[in-house]
């Protein structure tokens, strides 16, 4: 049950709500993805209507989240302490305020970005906040599903840079796509037991052992090391990249598969640095690398 407790709320439980560091990452991953579709510079008009557009819809986005989830926040040791279940902020003013700042940010990319990043960004709010936070109470392929709306902002920078979908957008998404699967199986059963007490079918929930869980992982790790290499053969990058994309990519096949092998806690944690650690440096890589 949510705790209520009186007082005016304050700005900083309200910043609170969008998860900032999520946000920040989706900042990232935008602005990286019209760096690599632009042609001749781009517009840093432009990209910053984007950027500013993106920022409100992912802030609203992580705030409705945690409306629909503050029942299930409040059970859960590592998310109890946020603003709505410790009874800092009520329900109804963080809906309010979740709601105004999503519609905010969809309106002014409809109006200075254009239709198609509008749409994505459209699609990545809904798809976080219709599928993926129901879908986690039922059923572990969630995570799946959550990989979609995690991987469409540096799609949508891309879009908004070449003002069309076209193949390197899909590989910028299996990229993203891919790269979060071992990252939310290494958090997912570090925090098993605090997912399982709130009911969520959380991926590695019921894997205490942990070889099944690490075993995915290395094997999207694997498919993410091939995804990798394409935006050589798409000619968006060059050989330096694919030697530092590699590499990378590698490193985090080894962390995967040292998991699987002895599934521990420190095993666990040690891929989730990797992956922490992995999309600043691949996204750098590529826009280091970048081929006219």
């Amino acid at each position: 049950m949510v705790a209520r407790l009186p007082g005016r709320p304050r700005p900083a439980e309200f910043l609170a709500l969008t998860k900032p560091r999520i946000v920040a990452l989706v900042e990232v991953t935008v602005a990286a993805g019209y760096y690599l579709g632009a042609v001749g510079g781009g517009s840093a008009r432009l990209l910053g209507h984007v950027l500013l557009g993106s920022t409100l819809v992912a802030a609203g986005t992580n705030a409705l989240n945690q409306v629909y989830e503050a029942d299930v926040d409040a059970l859960m040791r590592r998310t109890r302490h946020r603003p709505i279940p410790s009874g800092r902020l009520s329900p109804r003013a963080a809906g309010a305020f979740a709601w105004g700042v999503s519609l905010a940010g969809v309106v002014y990319l409809l109006s200075f970005a254009g239709l198609i990043v509008t749409a994505l960004a459209a699609a990545t709010l809904a798809s976080y906040v219709f599928l993926y936070t129901p879908l986690k109470r039922r059923t572990s392929l969630s995570t799946l599903v959550g990989a979609v709306p995690g991987a469409l902002p540096v799609v949508g920078g891309w879009a908004a840079a070449r003002g069309r979908l076209d193949v390197g957008a899909a590989i910028l998404f299996a990229l993203l796509f891919l790269w979060q699967l071992p990252h939310f199986l290494a958090l997912a059963w570090i925090y098993r037991e605090d997912y399982a007490s709130a009911g969520l079918k959380m991926a590695g929930g019921r894997d205490s052992a942990g070889r099944d869980t690490f075993l995915q992982a290395t094997l999207y790790a694997a498919a993410l090391l091939s995804v990798a290499l394409l935006p050589v053969v798409a000619g968006m990058a060059g050989y330096l990249y694919a030697l530092g994309a590699f590499a990378l990519s590698g490193w985090m096949v080894w962390a995967a598969a040292a998991a699987a092998q002895h599934p521990s806690l420190p095993h666990a944690r040690r891929l989730f640095r990797v992956s922490v650690a992995y999309l600043p440096g691949i996204l750098t890589l590529m826009m280091a690398n970048k081929l006219p």
